[in-house]
């Protein structure tokens, strides 16, 4: 690892595509029952909490710099290689989570899967949830819920086209949330069975995160961090953000 990291690209050196979500979040109990009432306020973010998490978290190697709170609408949206080194995270009391350029991919992998798999490990009791949508000529998407009780869903690929891949089951997810046809409707999510590439697979995550979502909300706070990232997560994003 020299002074540039892993990275063979300059940190000016102009990013490929833009992202929408990019985060993953762990939701311990207590969980609320109604999905759809957004308005309780979270614990206010602890740096050091989010410091501890972001470090901890599998794409990262090194904080290298706090770069101070930020609101949670300002997710990030590289334009430049050196904003790829740039997280966001928080601890909201019971709530944990993360925004990291690193879990975005276009098909090659699951790097969000993979995330998340070890967040179920680390936090076996909580609802593990995340969001990815990364646009580079066309839309790619890969989303998960993961409860306590095992039910998961997974899905990645290209709304609208192929290949789309579904894991787990998500009747089994909307079973276990008590989610009714008008809940989903409501939060206008219309479930294809025989066309699952046009749904809109993160208005499920969504309502798995309930009031508790603290992502694009202007009353939540984070932490931003320039990290270093690990050898494998910064040559994902090469091959992705560069052509």
């Amino acid at each position: 690892m020299n002074s540039n990291g892993f990275w063979t690209s300059p940190p000016d050196r102009t990013v490929r595509g833009s992202m929408g979500h990019c985060d993953l979040t762990v939701l311990q109990p207590p969980f609320d029952a109604d999905p759809l009432t957004c308005t309780r306020a979270l614990a206010a973010n602890d740096p050091l909490q989010a410091a501890e998490f972001a470090a901890s978290f599998g794409t990262v190697e090194a904080i290298l710099e706090d770069l101070g709170p930020r609101s949670s609408l300002d997710v990030p949206h590289p334009d430049r290689r050196a904003d790829l080194d740039v997280v966001q995270a928080g601890a909201w009391g019971h709530v944990l989570g993360i925004c990291d350029p690193a879990l975005a991919d276009n098909g090659n992998d699951t790097p969000l899967l993979y995330e998340a798999q070890a967040l179920r490990e680390r936090f076996p009791d909580a609802r593990v949830v995340g969001r990815v949508h990364f646009h580079a000529g066309a839309d790619h998407t890969e989303d998960i819920v993961w409860l306590p009780d095992g039910a998961m869903f997974h899905t990645s690929g290209w709304p609208g086209d192929e290949p789309f891949v579904i894991g787990g089951d998500p009747d089994a997810v909307i079973s276990s949330l008590g989610l009714t046809t008008e809940v989903l409707e409501n939060a206008g999510l219309y479930l294809d069975e025989d066309e699952p590439n046009e749904t809109e697979w993160s208005a499920l995550a969504t309502l798995a995160l309930g009031p508790a979502d603290p992502w694009n909300r202007p009353d939540v706070q984070t932490q931003a961090f320039r990290v270093g990232h690990t050898g494998s997560a910064v040559r994902a994003m090469e091959h992705l953000y560069f052509i």
